[in-house]
């Protein structure tokens, strides 16, 4: 087996391939080849007949270009073809029948009588023999075939022409082109060896860099697919917050003209509620169904992205930002209010939206954001769904409030709020009956805050038990201090939000409050708002079990809201207060008088005591009297005081209804 045999691979494939190298080679020199051999003859043939001429140099030189013709007709045939490619081994064979037709027409001159001379076979003859035999081998080092097959015939010839003469000389040259023949042979199949090595090295090496160009484009696949789902909500398609983050920094990295961004920030209204009440499989098709609306909204040029949870941002680029951010903002809202079906079920969820606009509103990102948020937190506070649009007394509002929610927990562990506490007084005897809880604090950068701004921080951090137990707390303490005082029926009004009666935590904090301080629960009264009173299922229940302990129930600012007088006995409701707003100008006002009537005459006839809030003179004090209230708290009677400021404004009270009892008699 010769070494190109031993080195071809059995891989068919590749095997073809190397094939295809060896005819493509082949091919590449021998139109030249052909040429030259026509060259030779012509050469060869016309030393011959000047030699002695003869018709069989003519004979044979027609031979050479007859078959010279024909090879190159099926070179061409081959190159039409593509055979060299397609069909390797066919072409191989083409060129490899040439070669031996080429060959045994060079193996004829010595069968030529012109080719011998006085001492044997010419030559010239001989030289030239060789000589195209060797240039054979070098125009096929790829395939050592084509070489072998036509310099085997002439040097056969050649040799066995020389044996025949059989002098010395001839003798040695016939050994000589018999050595040359051996080292053809040799040199050939080495030749061979070598361009099949390299080629399966060039193969190798392809494959090597397809495997790495591969390799690498999978990598590059991969890389564009992680980016991908780094830069996407897996849930609704959109961007998420990291591209989202990206993608506005890049825009305010450069120079964006004024009135070309905007950026809309849209929060859904009831999506806890979805979640908690229907599932996370409902909630999760909310989501995908709002993420398909706000998408139909946008234009090409605009960023959208579910930041998280349940809130949405668009990023919007172009002219007319500002008018196409309130569009986009208005039509969310809007959509958001159309029933989504879940399992065969319509939903209704709601959105609201905060627009902001550069760089009117913020000039870098996180300002941009700021401004937005402030605007969706101010849309919330103003009754939800609805859009809301940024402007600077937001921004203050929305820093105070901040700066309160940062300071409140500390505030509440430092008894740094204070409790102060209005006197409710009988108005026929002037008898103190109760005091208000009553909160108050002296923020050190803001001054006095508000208890509403209290509550909602509260809230908003989530710790609106503790603000509940710290205000109870206090109260529980004046009620240890009260009988003291000689009010041992005297009752403390706690007032608690309506978003703490879910639940059972409020009842089960201030019954601890009242065991840890061992005063009666039903000297401390639980004031809550009408609005608390309308979710029967949650506010209901807490009502219900702070009524089973034991605790007084009041409802805060009666008239306001919309209760039901029904439920409000099913509660067991102890006392009614009046809001102030009636109170105004009740001396003058038949109007507000007749109300106040009414209203006291609900609470005679459903056994509910009547207490009037906001009491400022005399005259009012005396018409209440005059209409059947009870009892009522004003700064006509005392401003709200700290519960050691107590004892003593009771000494002055107590004085003054004494002058008064003796004035009247």
């Amino acid at each position: 087996m010769t070494d190109a045999a031993r080195l071809m691979p059995e891989d068919e494939a590749t095997r073809r391939q190397i094939l295809s190298a060896q005819a493509l080679s082949v091919l590449d020199g021998i139109t030249l080849s052909l040429g030259a051999n026509c060259f030779l003859a012509a050469t060869t043939a016309a030393v011959l007949w000047l030699d002695e001429p003869g018709i069989g140099i003519l004979a044979w030189l027609a031979t050479v270009f007859a078959i010279n013709l024909a090879r190159y007709i099926g070179v061409r045939i081959v190159h039409r073809l593509n055979c060299a490619v397609e069909r390797p081994k066919r072409a191989l064979g083409v060129l490899s029948l040439g070669a031996l037709g080429g060959g045994l027409a060079w193996s004829l001159p010595p069968f030529i009588g012109a080719a011998y001379g006085a001492t044997g076979l010419n030559p010239y003859l001989i030289f030239i023999i060789a000589g195209i035999c060797a240039g054979s081998l070098m125009q096929s080092t790829a395939y050592a075939r084509t070489a072998l097959v036509f310099a085997g015939p002439p040097l056969a010839t050649i040799t066995l022409s020389l044996l025949l003469t059989g002098t010395t000389a001839t003798l040695v040259i016939a050994a000589d082109v018999l050595l040359l023949a051996v080292m053809m042979l040799r040199v050939s199949q080495v030749s061979e060896a070598g361009f099949i090595r390299s080629q399966i090295d060039r193969l190798n090496a392809v494959a090597l860099a397809a495997s790495l160009s591969d390799a690498n484009a999978e990598i590059r696949q991969s890389y564009e697919q992680l980016a991908s789902l780094a830069n996407r909500d897996p849930l609704t398609g959109l961007g998420n917050r990291a591209l989202f983050n990206q993608r506005l920094r890049d825009l305010l990295d450069v120079t964006v003209p004024a009135g070309t961004l905007a950026l809309l920030v849209i929060d859904l209204d009831r999506f806890k509620a979805i979640n908690d009440t229907m599932g996370h499989g409902a909630g999760d098709a909310v989501l995908t169904e709002i993420a398909v609306r706000l998408a139909g909204l946008t234009g090409p040029y605009d960023t959208v992205v579910r930041l998280g949870g349940d809130e949405f941002a668009v990023i919007i680029e172009g002219d007319n930002a500002e008018a196409r951010g309130r569009d986009i903002g208005d039509r969310i809202v809007r959509l958001a209010a159309d029933p989504i079906v879940i399992d065969g079920r319509p939903v209704t969820v709601g959105a609201s939206a905060g627009l902001a606009l550069h760089p009117h509103h913020g000039e870098t990102a996180d300002d941009l954001f700021a401004s937005a948020d402030i605007a969706l937190y101010a849309a919330k506070e103003g009754g939800r769904r609805r859009l809301g649009l940024f402007n600077p007394i937001l921004k203050a509002r929305i820093e105070r409030q901040r700066l309160i929610e940062a300071g409140l927990t500390e505030a509440i562990e430092n008894r740094d709020l204070t409790v102060v506490f209005q006197p409710q007084v009988e108005l026929a005897t002037g008898r103190v009956t109760g005091f208000e809880a009553l909160l108050r604090w002296m923020h050190p950068e803001l001054g006095a805050v508000s208890p509403p701004d209290i509550v909602r921080a509260a809230h908003a951090l989530h710790i609106s038990p503790s603000l509940t137990g710290y205000v109870a707390t206090r109260a529980a303490e004046l009620l240890q201090t009260l009988p003291r005082l000689g009010l041992q029926e005297a009752a403390v009004a706690v007032n608690v939000s309506p978003r703490e009666f879910s639940g059972d935590t409020l009842s089960r904090l201030l019954a601890d409050i009242v065991d840890a301080h061992a005063v009666s629960p039903a000297l401390m009264e639980i004031e809550i708002t009408e609005e608390a009173t309308l979710d029967t299922q949650a506010a209901g229940a807490e009502l219900a079990r702070l009524e089973a302990a034991g605790f007084r129930l009041a409802v805060d600012d009666f008239g306001m809201g919309h209760s039901s007088l029904a439920y409000l006995v099913s509660l067991h409701i102890d006392r009614l207060k009046i809001d102030r707003s009636f109170v105004k100008d009740i001396a003058t006002s038949r109007e507000n008088q007749a109300l106040i009537a009414a209203l006291i005459g609900i609470g005679h006839a459903l056994s509910i005591d009547i207490v009037v809030e906001g009491v400022e003179n005399e005259e009012e004090a005396e018409v209440l009297r005059i209409l059947g209230c009870r009892h009522a708290q004003g700064y006509h009677f005392a401003r709200p005081m700290p519960a050691a400021d107590i004892p003593r404004w009771l000494d002055q009270h107590a004085a003054q209804m004494a002058r008064k009892t003796i004035g009247e008699h």
